[in-house]
């Protein structure tokens, strides 16, 4: 692999190619050229994490209370699943989830009560409280998403998604 060259007509380096530049340098037995993409997702991942973050305290939320918060809106009216299915879908555990609902409950974005379909079954539900705090967060996170891809066409949104899709495809199985 050549090193990435920052002449005229060539896009500017970032960081990532004076790391694969370094390597290259330091070990040209090895091929560094995966760094160009997972080093740029994690790098991105961690610049979007925060921006995620603070999003969501902007409303008050941690990303934690959203991820719940917005599993339950996603669900549809009435906005309720079992504590057993909201586990699943944020792969956390039975006693985080129900340290996580308590503490949802506490502040009044979420309430208890018996499923009218199997009385050993408890539901999850939304309050209105709580529909509207990730809702407005939720318009937060997207505008700043929106201006996080402003740098690229709507087409060239649409093809990364793409590309990206197989990559992730067999962590999520």
């Amino acid at each position: 692999m050549s090193k990435v060259s920052n002449a005229p007509g060539h896009d500017p380096q970032d960081e990532v190619d004076r790391i694969v530049d370094a390597w290259h340098e330091q070990r040209p037995d090895l091929d560094a050229t995966p760094m160009l993409v997972f080093s740029r997702i994690t790098r991105l991942a961690r610049h979007l994490d925060l921006a995620r973050r603070n999003a969501f305290l902007s409303h008050g939320l941690e990303p934690w209370e959203f991820d719940v918060l917005s599993a339950l809106r996603r669900a549809g009216s009435p906005y309720a699943l079992t504590p057993g299915v909201l586990m699943g879908e944020l792969l956390v555990s039975s006693g985080t989830m129900t340290n996580r609902i308590d503490r949802l409950e506490s502040k009044g974005l979420v309430e208890r009560s018996p499923s009218p379909s199997d009385r050993r079954a408890v539901l999850v539900t939304l309050t209105s409280e709580g529909c509207n705090k990730v809702d407005s967060a939720l318009v937060s996170l997207l505008e700043d998403e929106q201006k996080a891809l402003e740098g690229l066409t709507e087409n060239e949104q649409k093809q990364l998604g793409l590309l990206l899709k197989p990559l992730l495809l067999p962590f999520d199985s």
